[in-house]
C-alpha cells in the first residue's frame, strides 16, 4: 500500500481542477469518452468502485483496471484596471508587476481498481485514485502576487467497497474512503519597504463513505443513484517565510478544509445492437466552503482570512456509444458543469467558471480478457471577471486585481483493463 501511495504522490502532479470548485472527475478513460454521462450505471469495469460500488455486480470474475489522464489546462489573466500594492508614508507603491503567464499546466493524475467475486452475489473492490486537486501557479513578479503565486491541492484516496446483489433487479453497494490531503499557498507579503514570500504548507488523512444502488427498470435499461460523502481535513503544517523575523515569523499553522459530499443520479439504455444511451445529473454542496482561514499555533489567524462563500453545483452529462462491431465500441459526450465560484467572490487561487464539455473515445476488446479505451475531451471555460480588491492597510496592502481570465483545459486519457 505504500508503494502505491508514494505512487499517486509522484504521479498525480496537482493541476487546475476540471470539475467544480478543485473536484477531480477523471476517474476512467472508458467514462471520459461520454464525458462521464451515465457513470453510476453504466458499469462498464472496475471503475464502478468510485462511481456507483453497486456496478460491480454486473462484472463478473477478476478484473484489473489501470488508467492515466494527461490534463492540460490553461488560465491567463487579462488586467484591466488593476492597483500595484499600496505604499506608506514616503515609500511609493510597489512595483505593478506583469499579468503571470499561463497559471496552467500539464499534469498526469492515476487511477487504479481491482474488482474480485466473493460470492455469485457478493463482490469485493479497491479504488485508488484522486478526487479532489488543485494548482494555479503565477510568475513571481506578477500584478497579483500580494494575493497568490502558487495554489496547490493534492488527494489520494483508498476506497474499498463491496456489493450485494439483491435480485434480478437491485443492487447495492457501498465503500470507506481514506483520503490523504495536502495543500501548499505562497504568495508575496508587502511589507511597504520591500518584499517577501511565504509559504504555507500542511496535510492531513480523512475519512468518508460512499453508498450506491443500481435499479433494472428493464433488460436493456437501469437506474443509478450514488452517494459520496464529504471528508473533513485538519490539515497541520508550517509557515516559512523568505526572511523570517519580528514581523514575519516562521511557526506551525492548521488550516481546516471540507471536501464536499455529492450525489448523483444516472441511467443507461442499450437502445438496440449498435447504440447506448446514458445521462447523468450530479449535485455537489460547495457552500460549505465559506473561508479560508491559516491559524498560527497560539491561535492567531495569519493574514486576513479568504471570503469564499461557493454555491452549491449541477452537472449535467449526456452521451452515446456506438457498437462499431463486436470488439470496437465509439463514444461521445457532452457536459455542463457550474462552478462553484460566483464573480462577487473569485480569487487568483481558484479562478475557474463554467464549464462545457464535448468528449470522444473509444473501446477495443484486444482479447477476451483484455481491452484498451482511449478518450479526449476539451473543455470550454466561459471568461471569468475578476475584481479582488485589497488595497487598503487592513487587508495587507495587496493591490486590486481587476480584470479576466480566459481558460480552457484539455484532456487525454488511457485505460487498460485485465480480467482474470
Amino acid at each position: 500500500m505504500k508503494k502505491i501511495l508514494l505512487s499517486f504522490v509522484i504521479l498525480s502532479a496537482p493541476i487546475a481542477s476540471q470539475a467544480a470548485g478543485f473536484a477531480l472527475i477523471e476517474q476512467s478513460a472508458s467514462g471520459m469518452g461520454n464525458a462521464f454521462a451515465g457513470g453510476g450505471a453504466i458499469a462498464e469495469d472496475a471503475s464502478t468502485i468510485f462511481f456507483n460500488p453497486a456496478g460491480m455486480t454486473y462484472i463478473e470474475g477478476t478484473q484489473l483496471v489501470g488508467a492515466i489522464h494527461l490534463i492540460k489546462p490553461s488560465a491567463e489573466f487579462n488586467n484591466n484596471g488593476a492597483g500595484a500594492g499600496a505604499g506608506a508614508g514616503p515609500f511609493p507603491s510597489r512595483p505593478l508587476g506583469g499579468s503571470g503567464g499561463d497559471a496552467g499546466d500539464l499534469s498526469v493524475v492515476p487511477n487504479f481498481y481491482y474488482k474480485m467475486d466473493l460470492t455469485d452475489t457478493v463482490k469485493l473492490g479497491l479504488g485508488v485514485n484522486a478526487p479532489f486537486g488543485l494548482k494555479t501557479e503565477y510568475d513571481k513578479d506578477w500584478i497579483g502576487r500580494f494575493q497568490a503565486i502558487k495554489s496547490e491541492l493534492k488527494t489520494v484516496n483508498i476506497n474499498p467497497a463491496i456489493a450485494f446483489k439483491l435480485n434480478d433487479q437491485l443492487s447495492i453497494g457501498a465503500g470507506v474512503s481514506a483520503m490523504w490531503a495536502q495543500a501548499e499557498l505562497t504568495s508575496a507579503v508587502n511589507l511597504v519597504t520591500s518584499e517577501r514570500t511565504s509559504k504555507v504548507k500542511g496535510d492531513d488523512w480523512g475519512f468518508g463513505f460512499n453508498l450506491g444502488a443500481i435499479y433494472q427498470a428493464t433488460q436493456d435499461t437501469r437506474l443509478s443513484i450514488a452517494y459520496r460523502s464529504k471528508v473533513e481535513e485538519h490539515l497541520d503544517g508550517d509557515v516559512q517565510f523568505s526572511i523570517s523575523n519580528v514581523q514575519t515569523p516562521n511557526g506551525d499553522v492548521t488550516a481546516n478544509i471540507t471536501l464536499p459530499e455529492s450525489l448523483s443520479v444516472s441511467a443507461f439504455s442499450r437502445l438496440n445492437d449498435k447504440w447506448d444511451l446514458m445521462g447523468d445529473l450530479t449535485w455537489t454542496r460547495w457552500s460549505q466552503f465559506q473561508e479560508l482561514a491559516v491559524i498560527r499555533s497560539n491561535g492567531t489567524t495569519l493574514g486576513i482570512p479568504t471570503t469564499e462563500n461557493w454555491d452549491n453545483t449541477l452537472r449535467y452529462s449526456i452521451g452515446a456509444n456506438y457498437h462499431y462491431s463486436d470488439t470496437i465500441k465509439l463514444r461521445a459526450g457532452l457536459a455542463y458543469d457550474q462552478e462553484a465560484v460566483n464573480d462577487q467572490y473569485r480569487t487568483a487561487r481558484i479562478p475557474g467558471n463554467d464549464r462545457k464539455w464535448l468528449s470522444l473515445g473509444a473501446g477495443w476488446q484486444v482479447t477476451p480478457s483484455s481491452k484498451l479505451d482511449v478518450g479526449y475531451a476539451h473543455l470550454f471555460i466561459n471568461d471569468a471577471s475578476i475584481s479582488d480588491k485589497q488595497n487598503t492597510p487592513a487587508l495587507g496592502r495587496k493591490g486590486d486585481l481587476i480584470g479576466s481570465y480566459d481558460g480552457s483545459v484539455d484532456i487525454l486519457s488511457f485505460q487498460y483493463t485485465y480480467n482474470f
